[in-house]
């Protein structure tokens, strides 16, 4: 049914109760606020129902949220049909008409935008998705609420019949100089939305870039991402470098844990098997070191002046890396010299052919 329709439609019901225009206009608007109260009881009932088979409260908050807007819609109605029977002049009845709309969209406006906030609130609460982890959910949020503002400001334009034409070629001129002048702004961005969604880290994470920069994640932005480092300053780095560069994610991966490596060289004529006994030992001394996986030498290659061994052992967190480190060199330096295990060094032998004459 057409607005015309329904305006014909409720004038001639209207005429039931005799020709003054004033009654009629009265009868039409308590016609539609008892219409929309019925309707408010009936969607509130249904949603209700719904909600009694729920284990959380969204239902319920979702009752308390539409019931106003259904009933404010149907009271506004009856009041723009009850304006035009009264036959006002066409100042008169255009402005009525477009305070109405007004209203209506307003209302709508702050019903959509605690609707978003009720299942994003609900969303972040219940589910462990990668979209919560990541903060995508909250850039989409943001997104919509960018759309619903500017649907609001739509349909305003349309209630009060502005041409939104211009408006929008002039946006469009404006967007246009805007991006070339906040080219590099926008590349953080669209990259910050990049990393978003495809999350080569998320907070928490050891990452070292490709410029050297490492340290513990602490933020992600739309443009740009902060990390923490070991010396405790933090660096804030633009996303569209990140974007355009290699990430090494030391706590990438399904565990968390991250492996360390200590080159060892003994001389020639060590008992192989007493090295690896005291490597192994040196890395068991230090609860730091995981046990599972459990610690292993590795005999890699013979050297020019040394057997050279690597010790391998796993940590819980990257960030420990240095220290840990640290430690094991000087257990594993400890444990060679209480075995007589020598460590060599380069030695040169210089021969003199000739000695200079006066």
């Amino acid at each position: 049914m057409t607005l015309d329709e329904m305006i014909a439609k409720t004038q001639a019901l209207a005429e039931i109760v005799g020709p003054n225009v004033y009654l009629q206009a009265m009868l039409i608007a308590t016609a539609f606020v008892a219409v929309g109260k019925i309707a408010d009881w009936i969607v509130s009932g249904i949603i209700g129902r719904f909600a009694r088979r729920s284990s959380n409260d969204f239902d319920d908050q979702l009752v308390e949220l539409v019931h106003r807007p259904i009933f404010l819609s149907f009271a506004l109605i009856g009041l723009g049909l009850a304006t035009r029977r009264l036959g006002l002049t066409d100042a008169p009845t255009f402005i009525t008409i477009g305070i109405l709309k007004t209203i209506a969209i307003f209302v709508w406006y702050s019903t959509v935008m605690r609707l978003m906030a009720l299942v994003v609130e609900t969303f972040n609460r219940t589910s462990t998705k990668k979209v919560v982890k990541t903060g995508m959910l909250s850039l989409l949020h943001i997104v919509m609420k960018i759309v619903t503002l500017a649907l609001a400001g739509y349909f305003l334009f349309l209630a009060w019949k502005i041409d939104v034409t211009a408006w929008l070629a002039s946006a469009g001129i404006v967007g246009l100089a805007l991006s070339f002048a906040a080219k590099d702004t926008l590349s953080n961005l669209f990259a910050g939305v990049s990393i978003i969604m495809d999350a080569p880290y998320k907070v928490g994470d050891f990452i070292i870039l490709e410029s050297g920069e490492r340290g513990v994640v602490t933020d992600i932005g739309l443009r740009s991402t902060r990390i923490l480092t070991r010396d405790d300053i933090e660096i804030t780095v633009p996303n569209g470098i990140i974007g355009n560069g290699k990430i090494i994610n030391e706590a990438g991966g399904p565990p968390s844990q991250h492996r360390i490596r200590v080159a060892v060289g003994v001389a020639y004529g060590s008992d192989i098997d007493q090295v690896i006994e005291v490597l192994a030992g040196a890395a068991d001394s230090l609860p730091e070191i995981l046990k599972t996986p459990e610690p292993r030498v590795r005999f890699r290659v013979f050297g020019q002046s040394s057997l050279d061994f690597e010790l391998l052992g796993w940590i819980a967190k990257p960030v420990d890396r240095g220290r840990i480190t640290h430690e094991l060199n000087c257990a594993v330096y400890k444990a060679l010299n209480e075995n007589k295990i020598v460590i060599p060094f380069p030695q040169r032998d210089l021969y003199i052919k000739s000695m200079p004459t006066g």
